[in-house]
């Protein structure tokens, strides 16, 4: 590792397990202190002590806007500063279809994926002071129209927006606000999708993506590489929001019979 963190503090939302963990555990790696913010109690407690001095566990409740207040404010008094901000927490809506779906979730959802990410803001950005990098997650179902998961697609969509709005409004305390759109990783949340076909079908990189590349990605935007970088949606999604993969030429050429020209 080179130190692109070093002596940087962060937050990460959601970072007892998943792309969250692989956040922090690149932010330790690359030098920073980072706060596992979770309500995964056993969790968190356990992935702070992997990480060893570097990295603290506290209860984070980001639909509680009191609670990321403190977290914020006891960050601050612990490490002196705080450098970064990642709102990764979030969680999936009902997979049924518009027509069937009750909507029972829909204000839960909303909460943890919409609100907690739009407080974590805000109350980070009273934190950094003049500077700083936040770094919220959405996903692909966020910036792709696609069936089911309508609550979960809304508010990940809502959160690009209300992020390059944010953007424009920090942009006069020095803090950058991005946005990373993870697709097709291997995770909790995606445990119910059959990935090797959506990887096939819908994936031009036929590749299986990870936490540690959507972590790689979280580095970049946290780090002084991206000084210059505000407002971007960065899909890390192996091509997936840009197009599928080219079908064969044999299924899109019409057959040519004899004596045609």
């Amino acid at each position: 590792m080179n130190g692109e963190l070093d002596r940087k503090v962060a937050i990460v939302t959601g970072a007892a397990n998943g792309i969250g963990r692989a956040t922090a555990e690149a932010f330790v790696a690359e030098g920073a202190h980072v706060v596992i913010a979770d309500i995964d109690d056993d969790a968190g407690t356990t992935t702070a002590a992997a990480l060893g001095d570097a990295a603290v566990f506290e209860h984070t409740d980001v639909a509680d806007v009191d609670n990321v207040r403190s977290v914020v404010e006891r960050t601050v008094d612990r490490f002196g500063a705080l450098d970064v901000m990642v709102n990764n927490a979030g969680i999936a809506s009902s997979f049924r279809r518009l027509m069937d779906d009750d909507l029972r979730d829909f204000h839960r959802v909303m909460q943890v994926d919409l609100y907690g990410v739009i407080i974590g803001t805000q109350q980070a950005a009273r934190g950094l002071g003049r500077g700083g990098s936040i770094i919220n997650m959405t996903s692909i179902a966020g910036i792709s129209p696609g069936v089911g998961l309508i609550t979960y697609r809304a508010a990940k969509a809502a959160v690009v927006h209300f992020s390059r709005c944010a953007a424009i409004e920090l942009a006069e305390r020095g803090i950058r606000v991005n946005v990373i759109a993870p697709g097709n990783i291997s995770t909790a949340i995606n445990a119910a999708f059959d990935t090797e076909s959506i990887v096939g079908k819908l994936q031009p990189l036929q590749r299986f993506g990870t936490p540690a590349d959507v972590a790689n990605a979280a580095v970049y935007l946290a780090s002084e590489r991206s000084a210059q970088v505000t407002g971007l949606v960065l899909p890390v999604d192996g091509g997936t929001s840009t197009g599928p993969p080219p079908l064969p030429v044999s299924d899109v050429m019409r057959r040519q019979a004899p004596g045609d020209h």
